[in-house]
This record gives C-alpha cells, structure tokens and sequence, in this order.
C-alpha cells in the first residue's frame, strides 16, 4: 500500500432543525396554547487515534465529509430528532491544521484519542419557549443554527523512539530489517526505500521501542533535492536519531566523513531543532573491512568528523555489534522515561494534610 501522509479534507458539522409554530387543536380545549417543539441539534464531526491505521490514504480519495441535519420540530410538544455525529478514525500522530491559515487545531497523540474537530450547530426554538403570562399565543420561532465548516490539512508524523538517518545505501533497512520486525525492501541500488518503515525493537519481556527508517538524505535535501526531505517531519517526535553511515562505500573516491558533514548540514538546515537531538554515530558495513584495517579506519572516521558523542561499529548483515548497540539505545530510551514520569519534589511543610496553609 503506498504510504501517505499528507491530504486536505473538507469536513461540514451538521445544522440544527429549525424551531416549529403550533397550537395545541383538539375538542373541547379552546384555549389549548402553543405546543411547538424545539428542533433537533445537528451531527458532530469527530477525530479519533486509530493504532490499527498507519497512512492517511483513507483521506486522499475521500475528501468531503459531513454529519447529519437536526430534525425539525413539531406539534404537539415533539422535538426534533438529533443529526447523526460521524467519527474520522486517523492514524496516531496525525496533525490537524487550518487549511487557509496554517494555524495547528489539534493533535493525536494517544490510542483511542477522541476530540471533537466541528461543533454541529444548536436547534432552533420552537413557540412554546415564547408562551409567557403577557403572550399567550407566540407566534414566534428561531432557525437552526449552521454546524461548523472547515478546510482541513491532515499531516502524519509517525510516532517513534529512535529515527535512523543517513545517505541513501547507508545500510538502515538492512539495520532494521536485522533488529525489528519490519521487513523493508533491500536492494543494491541508492533510494529503495521510498517511504517510511516503522519496526518495534523486543530487547526482553516488556521492554520494547519503535525505530523508523525514512528514505536516504543526499546533499541539497533541505532545498528539496531527493526524497527524504519529504519525510524528516518524522523524525521529529523521535528522541534518538540514529546517524548511519557507509564505512566502506563501494564507489572509489567516495569520503564517507563529507558525506556525513552534508547530512548534518542538511538536517540543521530543515530544522534547527532536530539538529539538536540527541544523535548518535553507527559506522555500519564492518564486514567490508578487513578485520586488520577496522580499528584505524573508525579512528580516522571519528578524528575527521570531529564527533565526540557514542560510537557504535556495527554490520547489520551480519549483525555483528547489534546486540550493544540495542541494549544501549534501550538504557537510553528507559532513563528518559523514568525522567519523564518521576514523582513532582512536594515541600515537606505541605506534605500532609495537616501541615496545609488554611
């Protein structure tokens, strides 16, 4: 299926029931009075986090989607019926944004996430909300009011711990094909990867973490030059990244060490935050090195690159140094998460009840 992660829908709540004008007539009652109902509220649009959805291809050929009109009211005290909310099951992590101004309405961050994106609009009253001591028989009644009308950008940005980078036939499908249960298509050509793979990492009972692999970034990415410009906004939810780089390019008088200053210089370039990531150096495809060559090779790598920050020597055909390179990310991944939800430090003096200031 191909993967999409951006499309524009127009979405329409629906409108109330108008309010109804009507006497109560039957035998014997002359003075029976007004008895006309309120008219119904119109349908509800409403977003929901799919976990079972990973693309937004739903809404690429589906553009127009609106919820039912309120009932009218009626005679003899009846209200009209409610118009029929409708539900629009999205992927998690899809970004809802104002088409027409960019403004950014609301986010699905968590599994079963429901938020209610256009309000449908209020019944009008019928005559009987108008009977009073001075007007016995109101012949008045308000309209329905209109459900709310939106132009909407729907944009996907995949929700995952660690986002692989680097230059196209750097080794990540190969990498996550090795540690994930993802399964993406490997090939000897530069850009098999045309879209992003998502893998969970099971490094032991219960303790798992997502990776994401998006297609390969070349030189000139950030003016839009290649595919993975396409799919950086993934990587921005991520808290690792992940800079995979070829150690033993096939091609004579290829310098991995440029290759891997573009990368940084192009991610800096689309976003100044993801440059500051945490992020991680994976010199990959060992097995081409003679084992006698490795260790100055990586010496050479990392004092020209100037990185200071972990190193990792890996082949993930192989899957020599997998294992490490796992067990570290897990330890990473975990202490944010302890950071994160760590008890709030409570002053001892209102630590109990007793001790509260009145």
């Amino acid at each position: 299926m191909k993967f999409v992660d951006e499309a524009f829908i127009d979405i329409a709540a629906g409108d109330g029931g108008n309010g109804c004008v009507s006497f109560r007539h039957e035998k014997y009652k002359e003075f029976g009075g007004p008895n006309g109902g309120d008219g119904g509220r119109g349908g509800h649009v409403w977003a929901v986090a799919d976990p079972n959805l990973n693309t937004l291809v739903d809404y690429r050929f589906s553009r127009r989607h609106e919820a039912g009109r309120g009932e009218h009211g009626m005679g003899s005290d009846m209200f009209g019926a409610m118009g029929n909310d409708i539900v629009l099951k999205m992927p998690v992590g899809t970004i809802i944004t104002d088409a027409e101004t960019g403004e950014v309405l609301y986010e699905l961050l968590q599994p079963g996430e429901k938020i209610m994106i256009a309000k449908g609009g209020d019944g009008g009253f019928g005559n009987m909300r108008f009977k009073s001591s001075i007007n016995r028989a109101p012949r008045q009644k308000t309209p329905g009011w209109p459900g709310e009308k939106k132009n909407l950008k729907l944009e996907l940005k995949v929700l995952a711990d660690v986002g692989l980078l680097g230059m196209p036939n750097a080794g990540k499908s190969t990498l996550i094909a090795a540690v994930s249960n993802a399964r993406p298509k490997i090939a000897d050509y530069p850009f098999t990867t045309l879209h992003p793979n998502l893998g969970v990492v099971r490094v032991g009972p219960e303790q798992s973490f997502v990776v994401a692999d998006v297609p390969g970034l070349i030189e000139g990415a950030a003016e839009g030059a290649g595919l993975g410009h396409q799919f950086l906004r993934h990587l921005q939810r991520t808290r690792l990244l992940l800079h995979v780089v070829d150690i033993a390019p096939f091609d004579e008088g290829v310098d991995p060490v440029a290759q891997a200053k573009a990368i940084v210089a192009e991610l800096k370039k689309y976003d100044p935050a993801l440059h500051e990531k945490p992020r991680w150096l994976v010199l990959n495809k060992l097995d081409m090195v003679p084992q006698e060559e490795r260790a100055a090779r990586v010496k050479d790598f990392v004092k020209r690159f100037r990185y200071k920050g972990p190193v990792f020597e890996i082949s993930a055909l192989t899957r020599e140094g997998c294992e490490p390179l796992i067990k570290a990310i897990w330890q990473h991944i975990h202490a944010l998460q302890v950071a994160q939800h760590a008890p709030v430090e409570v002053d001892p003096r209102f630590a109990s009840d007793d001790n509260a200031p009145s």
